[in-house]
């Protein structure tokens, strides 16, 4: 069963929360977090959504209780036309949601974007976080040059889509920007898109996400990575964004920060390869939260 919550986040945006199975009927302590399996919130990445996290919340939700968030600007959630999409905005978004549903304190596990925001929110209130699970994002600046090429990359997009079999050819095999054919990420593509009069389009406004994008792509991350104490997990693929130096140079950073790299998986772990993915991420879990 998957139940919508409504939150009001920073600035009175409604977000759409999505809570997987039933919430426990006892909860640990006062509050849904406390010792034991406690709560997770999970963290799509830029143009992602809540469902996104499906097949992952299908096998925490039998331990864990498990909130996934569509953050401002995607899926149910609002689109302020003025933003803010800002760092500030985005974490203030998920401190709201912790909150609102009594989460705390909360595993948090974030893809790219929203794992940016999983481990800023656990630097600035450590008090709401138990552990993180970051999966492929870099710590370092990304760049100018990366925001033209997003740009670009946008405009190639042919929308609008006849179909969604259109949808997940072009994005597994027509993208220019593929080296090889990846058919999870065609399915990926096709949960962010809308059927409109002309066809399919996305869900989300392209220019916001580049808004969104703007305010993290100039920036490193490396003070804040250093500042979260609680154990954190590194996630990647070897054909994802985040190389493996990177990577291994964020788990030293960290204070309690552990590896795992997940075979032929892309930036799309989690939908590339499910199953190695729950190997990845489960056996932490179970350390974590027994520490």
């Amino acid at each position: 069963m998957v139940r919508r919550i409504d939150v009001s986040g920073s600035g009175g945006v409604r977000l759409a929360a999505w809570e997987f199975a039933d919430p426990p009927k006892r909860p640990c302590r006062e509050g849904a977090g406390g010792p034991g399996p406690g709560a997770v919130l999970l963290l799509h990445g830029l143009m992602g959504r809540a469902a996104h996290w499906a097949e992952t919340a299908r096998w925490l939700s039998g331990r864990h209780r498990v909130v996934a968030l569509d953050q401002r600007g995607h899926g149910r959630s609002e689109r302020p036309a003025d933003g803010p999409y800002t760092r500030d905005a985005y974490i203030a978004d998920a401190q709201a949601a912790i909150e609102a549903l009594d989460l705390a304190p909360a595993v948090l596990i974030g893809h790219a974007m929203g794992a940016l925001t999983a481990w800023q929110l656990a630097a600035r209130r450590p008090d709401l976080v138990r552990a993180l699970v970051i999966c492929d994002m870099r710590a370092s600046a990304l760049g100018a040059a990366t925001q033209r090429e997003w740009g670009e990359w946008f405009r190639s997009w042919p929308v609008p889509f006849a179909t969604l079999a259109d949808v997940r050819k072009w994005f597994a095999e027509g993208d220019p920007t593929l080296e090889r054919p990846r058919p999870a990420r065609g399915d990926y593509y096709a949960e962010i898109m809308a059927e409109r009069a002309d066809g399919w389009r996305p869900a989300f406004s392209r220019r916001q996400m580049l808004q969104a994008r703007e305010t993290y792509a100039h920036d490193a991350h490396w003070e804040e990575l250093a500042l979260v104490q609680c154990p954190a997990l590194v996630v990647r693929g070897p054909d994802g964004e985040l190389g493996r130096a990177e990577a291994q140079e964020m788990v030293r950073v960290l204070p309690r920060g552990t590896y795992a790299e997940v075979q032929d998986a892309g930036h799309l772990v989690h939908y590339d390869q499910p199953e190695g993915w729950r190997q990845a991420v489960e056996p932490f879990l179970e350390a974590a939260l027994r520490a």
